[in-house]
Protein backbone atom coordinates (compact mmCIF):
# COMPACT_ATOMS: atom_id res chain seq x y z
CA UNK A 1 0.00 0.00 0.00
CA UNK A 2 1.09 3.53 -0.73
CA UNK A 3 1.93 5.99 2.00
CA UNK A 4 -0.43 8.69 0.14
CA UNK A 5 -3.09 5.84 0.28
CA UNK A 6 -2.06 5.28 4.09
CA UNK A 7 -2.47 8.78 4.93
CA UNK A 8 -6.02 9.47 3.06
CA UNK A 9 -7.30 5.74 5.24
CA UNK A 10 -5.85 7.70 8.25
CA UNK A 11 -7.28 10.98 7.55
CA UNK A 12 -10.89 9.68 6.84
CA UNK A 13 -10.85 7.69 9.78
CA UNK A 14 -8.95 10.39 12.20
CA UNK A 15 -9.52 14.42 10.92
CA UNK A 16 -7.33 15.61 13.32
CA UNK A 17 -4.70 13.89 11.79
CA UNK A 18 -5.12 16.16 8.53
CA UNK A 19 -4.18 19.27 10.52
CA UNK A 20 -0.60 17.74 12.10
CA UNK A 21 1.19 18.93 9.07
CA UNK A 22 0.04 21.75 6.43
CA UNK A 23 1.35 21.30 3.24
CA UNK A 24 3.20 23.51 0.63
CA UNK A 25 0.79 26.96 0.41
CA UNK A 26 1.39 29.87 -1.79
CA UNK A 27 2.67 32.54 0.74
CA UNK A 28 4.12 30.56 3.26
CA UNK A 29 4.92 33.72 5.44
CA UNK A 30 0.98 33.36 6.26
CA UNK A 31 0.69 31.34 9.18
CA UNK A 32 -2.31 29.22 8.62
CA UNK A 33 -4.12 29.09 11.71
CA UNK A 34 -7.26 28.22 10.61
CA UNK A 35 -5.55 24.89 10.08
CA UNK A 36 -5.44 23.84 13.53
CA UNK A 37 -7.75 21.17 14.90
CA UNK A 38 -10.45 21.75 16.78
CA UNK A 39 -9.94 22.77 20.64
CA UNK A 40 -6.30 23.44 19.84
CA UNK A 41 -4.55 26.53 20.68
CA UNK A 42 -2.00 29.15 18.97
CA UNK A 43 0.22 31.35 20.61
CA UNK A 44 1.45 34.28 18.76
CA UNK A 45 3.36 37.41 19.79
CA UNK A 46 2.48 40.23 17.53
CA UNK A 47 4.73 43.16 16.01
CA UNK A 48 3.93 46.68 14.98
CA UNK A 49 3.74 47.46 11.44
CA UNK A 50 6.87 48.76 10.17
CA UNK A 51 4.89 51.70 8.47
CA UNK A 52 5.28 54.36 11.52
CA UNK A 53 2.82 56.25 10.18
CA UNK A 54 0.20 53.41 11.34
CA UNK A 55 -0.59 54.23 14.78
CA UNK A 56 -1.62 50.77 14.88
CA UNK A 57 -0.08 47.22 14.23
CA UNK A 58 -2.43 45.66 11.43
CA UNK A 59 -4.28 47.24 8.47
CA UNK A 60 -7.39 46.11 7.03
CA UNK A 61 -8.57 44.74 3.86
CA UNK A 62 -11.79 45.04 2.01
CA UNK A 63 -12.62 42.29 -0.03
CA UNK A 64 -15.60 41.66 -2.14
CA UNK A 65 -16.97 38.10 -3.77
CA UNK A 66 -18.88 37.89 -6.97
CA UNK A 67 -20.42 34.59 -7.80
CA UNK A 68 -20.32 32.90 -11.50
CA UNK A 69 -22.08 29.72 -12.67
CA UNK A 70 -18.77 28.76 -14.22
CA UNK A 71 -16.53 30.11 -16.79
CA UNK A 72 -17.17 31.27 -20.35
CA UNK A 73 -16.09 28.17 -22.72
CA UNK A 74 -15.32 26.06 -20.28
CA UNK A 75 -18.72 24.00 -18.85
CA UNK A 76 -16.08 21.47 -17.27
CA UNK A 77 -15.56 24.31 -14.60
CA UNK A 78 -18.57 24.57 -11.98
CA UNK A 79 -19.79 27.23 -10.19
CA UNK A 80 -16.68 29.97 -8.29
CA UNK A 81 -16.63 33.42 -7.07
CA UNK A 82 -13.89 35.81 -7.51
CA UNK A 83 -12.49 37.88 -5.35
CA UNK A 84 -12.18 42.12 -6.24
CA UNK A 85 -11.04 45.27 -4.33
CA UNK A 86 -13.74 47.17 -2.47
CA UNK A 87 -13.16 50.35 -3.48
CA UNK A 88 -13.81 52.06 0.08
CA UNK A 89 -10.30 50.22 1.19
CA UNK A 90 -8.27 53.01 -0.77
CA UNK A 91 -10.87 55.62 0.27
CA UNK A 92 -12.89 55.61 -2.58
CA UNK A 93 -16.52 55.21 -3.00
CA UNK A 94 -17.24 51.34 -3.89
CA UNK A 95 -19.27 50.97 -7.21
CA UNK A 96 -20.88 47.73 -5.71
CA UNK A 97 -21.14 48.40 -2.38
CA UNK A 98 -23.40 52.46 -3.81
CA UNK A 99 -26.01 49.54 -5.73
CA UNK A 100 -25.78 47.00 -2.37
CA UNK A 101 -26.70 49.99 -0.20
CA UNK A 102 -30.43 50.14 -1.64
CA UNK A 103 -30.61 46.62 -1.71
CA UNK A 104 -30.39 46.75 1.87
CA UNK A 105 -34.04 48.63 2.18
CA UNK A 106 -35.84 45.98 0.71
CA UNK A 107 -36.67 42.48 2.52
CA UNK A 108 -36.56 40.68 -0.70
CA UNK A 109 -32.67 42.38 -1.71
CA UNK A 110 -31.47 41.66 2.27
CA UNK A 111 -30.23 38.26 1.08
CA UNK A 112 -28.84 38.96 -2.12
CA UNK A 113 -26.94 42.20 0.04
CA UNK A 114 -25.49 40.56 2.26
CA UNK A 115 -23.91 37.91 -0.33
CA UNK A 116 -22.25 41.14 -2.27
CA UNK A 117 -21.62 43.07 1.07
CA UNK A 118 -17.78 43.51 1.60
CA UNK A 119 -15.76 40.67 3.16
CA UNK A 120 -13.52 42.33 6.16
CA UNK A 121 -10.09 40.92 7.09
CA UNK A 122 -6.88 42.37 8.62
CA UNK A 123 -3.43 41.92 8.30
CA UNK A 124 -1.06 41.46 11.56
CA UNK A 125 2.54 40.24 11.64
CA UNK A 126 4.52 38.81 15.04
CA UNK A 127 6.06 35.47 16.05
CA UNK A 128 4.64 32.32 16.38
CA UNK A 129 5.52 31.05 19.99
CA UNK A 130 3.41 28.15 19.92
CA UNK A 131 1.55 25.97 17.07
CA UNK A 132 -0.52 22.47 17.23
CA UNK A 133 0.93 21.59 13.87
CA UNK A 134 4.24 21.58 12.09
CA UNK A 135 4.30 23.23 9.09
CA UNK A 136 6.23 21.46 5.73
CA UNK A 137 6.97 24.62 4.19
CA UNK A 138 7.58 26.85 7.08
CA UNK A 139 9.89 29.91 6.12
CA UNK A 140 13.31 30.82 7.05
CA UNK A 141 11.93 34.10 7.93
CA UNK A 142 10.42 33.52 11.60
CA UNK A 143 8.89 36.80 11.27
CA UNK A 144 5.25 35.35 9.70
CA UNK A 145 1.78 37.17 8.44
CA UNK A 146 -1.06 36.69 9.96
CA UNK A 147 -4.71 37.32 7.99
CA UNK A 148 -7.29 37.82 11.10
CA UNK A 149 -10.92 37.66 10.83
CA UNK A 150 -13.33 40.19 12.50
CA UNK A 151 -14.06 37.26 15.31
CA UNK A 152 -10.32 37.53 16.37
CA UNK A 153 -9.94 41.20 15.43
CA UNK A 154 -12.82 42.24 17.61
CA UNK A 155 -10.94 40.73 20.93
CA UNK A 156 -7.60 41.97 20.03
CA UNK A 157 -8.88 45.68 19.66
CA UNK A 158 -11.04 45.73 22.57
CA UNK A 159 -7.59 45.07 24.85
CA UNK A 160 -6.46 48.35 23.68
CA UNK A 161 -9.06 49.65 25.33
CA UNK A 162 -8.55 47.88 29.16
CA UNK A 163 -8.05 49.74 32.15
CA UNK A 164 -5.18 47.68 33.01
CA UNK A 165 -3.61 47.93 29.92
CA UNK A 166 -0.07 50.35 30.65
CA UNK A 167 1.89 49.62 27.54
CA UNK A 168 1.11 48.46 23.57
CA UNK A 169 -0.16 44.70 23.74
CA UNK A 170 3.00 44.62 20.37
CA UNK A 171 5.63 46.76 22.72
CA UNK A 172 9.13 44.91 22.19
CA UNK A 173 9.68 44.62 26.08
CA UNK A 174 6.37 45.14 27.77
CA UNK A 175 3.93 43.41 25.11
CA UNK A 176 1.74 40.48 25.89
CA UNK A 177 1.27 36.71 24.07
CA UNK A 178 -2.31 36.19 22.41
CA UNK A 179 -3.83 32.69 22.62
CA UNK A 180 -5.37 31.54 18.84
CA UNK A 181 -8.26 29.11 20.35
CA UNK A 182 -10.35 27.03 17.53
CA UNK A 183 -13.30 25.44 18.74
CA UNK A 184 -16.53 24.33 16.47
CA UNK A 185 -19.97 25.87 16.47
CA UNK A 186 -22.79 24.25 14.74
CA UNK A 187 -20.27 22.94 12.57
CA UNK A 188 -17.81 26.35 11.57
CA UNK A 189 -14.93 27.44 13.46
CA UNK A 190 -15.07 29.66 16.16
CA UNK A 191 -12.57 31.57 17.80
CA UNK A 192 -14.39 33.78 20.43
CA UNK A 193 -12.76 31.81 23.40
CA UNK A 194 -9.26 33.40 22.04
CA UNK A 195 -7.56 35.55 24.49
CA UNK A 196 -4.83 37.75 25.42
CA UNK A 197 -2.36 36.89 28.12
CA UNK A 198 -2.52 39.09 30.66
CA UNK A 199 1.39 39.40 31.35
CA UNK A 200 4.46 40.79 30.21
CA UNK A 201 6.10 38.69 27.40
CA UNK A 202 9.46 40.25 26.18
CA UNK A 203 11.38 39.77 23.27
CA UNK A 204 13.55 36.86 23.58
CA UNK A 205 17.48 37.04 21.51
CA UNK A 206 16.84 34.84 18.97
CA UNK A 207 13.68 36.92 17.99
CA UNK A 208 15.79 40.17 18.35
CA UNK A 209 18.19 38.35 15.77
CA UNK A 210 15.22 37.96 13.09
CA UNK A 211 13.93 40.98 13.94
CA UNK A 212 17.45 42.83 12.98
CA UNK A 213 18.04 39.96 9.93
CA UNK A 214 14.81 40.56 8.17
CA UNK A 215 12.81 43.95 9.51
CA UNK A 216 9.45 44.35 9.72
CA UNK A 217 6.85 44.40 6.92
CA UNK A 218 4.80 48.06 6.19
CA UNK A 219 1.71 45.76 6.25
CA UNK A 220 -0.21 47.64 3.60
CA UNK A 221 2.46 46.44 1.10
CA UNK A 222 0.28 43.03 1.69
CA UNK A 223 -3.25 44.64 0.64
CA UNK A 224 -3.95 44.57 -3.38
CA UNK A 225 -2.90 47.40 -5.52
CA UNK A 226 -5.50 50.17 -6.15
CA UNK A 227 -7.24 49.56 -9.04
CA UNK A 228 -6.91 52.17 -11.89
CA UNK A 229 -10.09 53.69 -13.48
CA UNK A 230 -10.23 51.05 -16.18
CA UNK A 231 -9.89 48.06 -13.42
CA UNK A 232 -12.71 49.80 -11.72
CA UNK A 233 -14.85 49.97 -14.50
CA UNK A 234 -13.91 46.41 -15.11
CA UNK A 235 -15.42 45.75 -11.35
CA UNK A 236 -18.76 47.09 -12.06
CA UNK A 237 -19.08 45.08 -15.34
CA UNK A 238 -18.32 42.22 -13.37
CA UNK A 239 -20.80 42.82 -11.04
CA UNK A 240 -23.49 43.30 -13.31
CA UNK A 241 -22.51 39.73 -14.80
CA UNK A 242 -22.75 37.92 -11.74
CA UNK A 243 -25.89 39.62 -10.95
CA UNK A 244 -27.39 38.49 -14.30
CA UNK A 245 -26.20 34.99 -13.82
CA UNK A 246 -23.92 35.05 -16.28
CA UNK A 247 -20.32 33.23 -16.75
CA UNK A 248 -17.35 34.69 -15.97
CA UNK A 249 -15.56 35.72 -18.97
CA UNK A 250 -12.17 35.41 -19.11
CA UNK A 251 -11.20 36.93 -22.52
CA UNK A 252 -12.87 40.46 -20.44
CA UNK A 253 -11.42 39.94 -17.39
CA UNK A 254 -8.69 37.32 -16.73
CA UNK A 255 -6.28 40.09 -16.63
CA UNK A 256 -7.53 42.18 -14.28
CA UNK A 257 -8.97 39.80 -11.73
CA UNK A 258 -9.40 35.50 -12.24
CA UNK A 259 -10.73 33.12 -10.16
CA UNK A 260 -7.82 32.01 -7.53
CA UNK A 261 -6.02 28.80 -8.51
CA UNK A 262 -7.45 28.39 -12.06
CA UNK A 263 -5.81 29.82 -15.52
CA UNK A 264 -9.05 31.18 -17.20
Amino acid sequence: MSLEKMRKLLKAKNPELATQVINSRADISIYPHWQMAPNKTATVRFLPDGNTDNPFFWVERDMIKLPFAGIKGKPEIKPLQVMVSCMQMYDEECPILQEVRSWMKDPTLEEMARRYWKKRSYFYQGFVRESPFRESDAPSNPIRQFIIGPQIHNLIRNMLMHKDLLESPCDFYRGMDFTIKKTDKNGYANYDQSYWEFKESPIIDAERDALESFGLVDLKSRLPPQPNAEAVKVISQMFEASIDGEFYDSDKWARYYAPYGLTA
